[in-house]
């Protein structure tokens, strides 16, 4: 089976394959399968291995095609954050990219269809999820599509964590300035002539902002609070210290951090983010936007705090590193110069709190302010007040419903590549083991 062949026949049901016998009084038009499996993205083709591997029947709907993020959801020089050795699932290896360079993004893409075809993922692409509603009187789901109705035991649902673009409502529409989302930055060629304002200071953010800046135009970046971690020390990427550390384990974020954005990059085969350095380049750091008046956008007095901040968590990193490095005896070596920091820039001494947009040639403002979940689809008692999953481990409160490649599912490496392969093993056993029990006996 090819990557994104249809997994029915002619007559709409589901291929001997993944057959599931259930006796259930439905439309002749319905598909009845076990799982479906919501999204074909990373966390959907993870899933779909596991369920596979427990012969559990099923399907991955998938709205547009394989990894759409990384297709149209990301701007032209977009590289994974992390090296190819470590952002990959564990059964496939990357064919064409060095296990430490960075992964273009259509390389990633190339990577997931041929993830696809090897584990022959039973995926539909075209097929919107319209409406997932409990069944009356009996068990499972009616899963109403664009291309028709699924009647189906469990549904997983793997449409990540970006799906609706978050912009803050500090400038109006009808401001002299032009206003776009990170999601719809593609390079600084599609901008118009002027100075550009970056608010956000995440990885994607800094990335954008800094890209704009070598092609010559005049940046902003508002920076809020961060961790920059270093892309590398003693020889080794910030990944294996994730590791070795066991923070990719850390079962929740610490309280307080929520929002603080991580600063690190793949970038120019990977680098560190310095915002000093930045500076003195010619980026024009400010702090949190905050609010916005007769054209002049107003920021908060934090960026020398937010900046210290992130410095005091890269040199927790180094001391970490350097005590795991003695107790454990290892041979890497000494790295002092990651310590020395560029001079303080005048951002820092003399900050920057407002800027009249007018006034300094600003004609686009990016906003690399994250992402919100929408489940406005999802017509089942499993979100609470904020219409965010209430599950444990993905696991959710409505039985049958599942979530998989949400941030902190059930570890900090939750929604990575390398994380969310094994939340699927979890919950593909969890499918597994229920569906033995509701066909007792059998």
């Amino acid at each position: 089976m090819g990557v994104g062949d249809d997994v029915t026949s002619e007559t709409g049901e589901i291929e001997p394959e993944a057959v599931d016998t259930r006796v259930v009084d439905t439309d002749v038009d319905t598909v009845v399968v076990d799982t479906v499996v919501v999204g074909g993205g990373q966390a959907g083709l993870a899933m779909s291995e596991h369920l596979s591997r427990r012969d559990v029947p099923h399907v991955v709907l998938e709205r547009d095609r394989i990894a759409e993020r990384w297709r149209t959801g990301r701007w032209d020089s977009l590289v994974a954050n992390g090296p190819a050795w470590h952002d990959r699932l564990p059964t496939l290896e990357f064919r064409d990219v060095g296990p430490d360079e960075f992964a273009s993004k259509s390389e990633m893409v190339a990577y997931f269809e041929e993830y696809a075809e090897k584990i022959s993922a039973p995926i539909r692409c075209g097929v919107e999820v319209t409406s997932v509603a409990r069944n009356t009187g009996r068990f499972g789901f009616r899963v109403e599509t664009s291309s028709g109705l699924f009647d189906a035991m469990n549904v997983v649902v793997a449409t990540g964590p970006f799906q609706r673009p978050v912009i803050p409502p500090l400038v109006p529409d009808d401001a002299k300035v032009e206003q776009l989302h990170s999601l719809h930055y593609k390079n600084p060629d599609q901008l118009a002539p002027g100075a550009v304002l970056v608010v956000g200071a995440g990885s994607s953010g800094v990335q954008i902002a800094d890209e704009i800046m070598q092609s010559g135009r005049r940046t902003f970046l508002s920076v809020g609070p961060h961790h920059r971690p270093p892309r590398s020390y003693r020889g080794r990427d910030y990944v294996w210290w994730l590791g070795v550390l066991g923070e990719w384990d850390a079962p929740a974020v610490t309280p307080g951090m929520e929002h603080v954005t991580i600063s690190v990059s793949g970038a120019d085969g990977g680098k560190t983010i310095d915002f000093r350095r930045l500076a003195n380049q010619g980026m024009n750091l400010v702090g949190m936007a905050e609010s916005f008046d007769d054209g002049t956008l107003r920021f908060a007095s934090d960026l020398a705090d937010n900046v210290a901040h992130g410095d005091a968590n890269y040199l927790s990193v180094l001391d970490r590193a350097d005590a795991f490095v003695e107790q454990y005896g290892l041979d890497l070596p000494p790295e002092p110069e990651a310590r020395v920091m560029d001079p303080e820039p005048e951002c820092l001494t003399n900050p920057i709190t407002e800027l009249n947009l007018e006034g300094e040639r600003i004609s686009t403002i990016i906003w690399a302010t994250g992402y919100t979940v929408d489940y406005d689809w999802l017509k089942v008692d499993t979100l609470d007040e904020d219409g965010r999953p209430d599950h444990f481990r993905g696991v959710a409160s409505e039985p049958g419903v599942y979530f998989l490649g949400l941030p902190w599912l059930t570890r900090r490496a939750s929604s990575f590549v390398y994380g969310v392969w094994h939340d699927a093993k979890y919950l593909a056993d969890h499918i597994a083991a229920r569906r033995g029990y509701l066909s007792y006996p059998s």
